[in-house]
């Protein structure tokens, strides 16, 4: 019998956030700022953790005092640290941002160039038994575009069971195209390319499905993942909401209308709430709505990690709007062990 440990493994990248407490004034005429734990595939472990899931996070810190930080922050959220190291020589990276709602959120990376620690991640470090065997490994295009890291998630996809679907076992790739990252579209497609056959669900918007599998409308770009061996492709259709497509089923759903104040988590709220909702067993109609939720509520509060939302705030907005809200998961304890 395979021994589940845990219910989503994440892996990538990690920062400090260093957020404005002033809105809508330039970085150069912000008078104080809040520090808070950031990274997209980290957030999602965090998103999802809020949501009863045993999260874990495959990732590196600098051996300085904002590591130390992150490692007390992935504490405080509940997500495991067991596969978080530091890396001798390379700083904690961090990251700055604008905020300028409704839709202006510039980011400026700091320590993340020529290299950062959580691209140094090798694939012989990995626990591959812990990934094989977690319900959901969730992984970003971002970790592919520096050796060794880029070794290290192929080797993470290698070891996932190909039969994931049906296995209730899910491979998830967060199409997250930073250009800055990259020296050109066709080195990170051609990356890609190696990753989606072991893939069982993409994620991405417009931008980030083009790089991936070319421009075209969202139902090409969706059928085209769904060629190149995806089963669940989500494409993220902006003011229009988010389409999620399979070989039998296509389905929509509407953006849930908030005041936006930052825009940044509100992906990786949506990631953590969809992880949940696919654990929970709910029809693919309802994982969006529920998912699409998350992500607003997180849009229209300021930071990230520390605004992912519980289940109850979900639910909540949900009722607001009308929408039809899923059974809870009976199977997750408080803990978010499978029970």
């Amino acid at each position: 019998m395979i021994v589940v440990s845990h219910d989503l493994i994440t892996m990538g990248r990690i920062s400090v956030d260093i957020y404005p407490n002033d809105i809508g004034v330039d970085l150069e005429d912000v008078a104080s700022f809040g520090k808070y734990l950031g990274g997209s595939a980290t957030n999602v472990a965090v998103a999802a953790a809020r949501h009863g899931r045993k999260s874990a996070v495959i990732t590196r810190t600098g051996d300085d005092s904002f590591g130390r930080y992150l490692h007390r922050e992935l504490g405080k959220f509940n997500v495991d640290a067991d596969f978080v190291q530091s890396v001798a020589g390379l700083q904690t990276p961090v990251t700055f941002c604008a905020i300028n709602p409704p839709e202006d959120f510039p980011l400026y990376f700091y320590g993340r160039l020529p290299t950062a620690p959580d691209w140094q991640i090798a694939a012989h470090e990995l626990d591959t038994d812990a990934i094989r065997t977690a319900r959901v490994f969730w992984s970003t295009v971002t970790g592919l575009c520096q050796e060794p890291s880029g070794e290290a998630h192929v080797a993470a996809h290698l070891a996932r069971p190909r039969a994931g679907l049906e296995a209730g076992q899910f491979t998830i790739l967060d199409l997250d195209y930073r250009p800055m990252f990259w020296d050109s579209e066709e080195a990170a497609r051609a990356q890609i390319a190696t990753i989606l056959p072991h893939v069982t669900v993409a994620i991405g918007n417009d931008t980030e499905c083009t790089v991936a599998v070319g421009a075209g409308t969202p139902d090409e770009q969706a059928d085209r993942l769904l060629a190149a061996g995806v089963e669940i492709a989500v494409v993220k259709l902006g003011p229009d909401g988010v389409m999620a497509k399979t070989a039998t089923e296509r389905v929509v759903s509407a953006p849930v209308p908030v005041e936006t104040l930052n825009g940044l988590g509100a992906g990786d709220s949506f990631g953590g709430a969809f992880v949940h909702g696919l654990l929970s067993g709910w029809p693919l109609a309802q994982v969006l709505d529920y998912a699409n939720a998350a992500g607003a509520i997180v849009a229209s509060r300021l930071s990230c990690a520390d605004a992912m939302p519980t289940p109850d705030e979900v639910t909540a907005l949900l009722s607001e709007r009308g929408r039809p809200v899923p059974d809870p998961a009976p199977h997750v304890n408080k803990e978010g062990a499978l029970g």
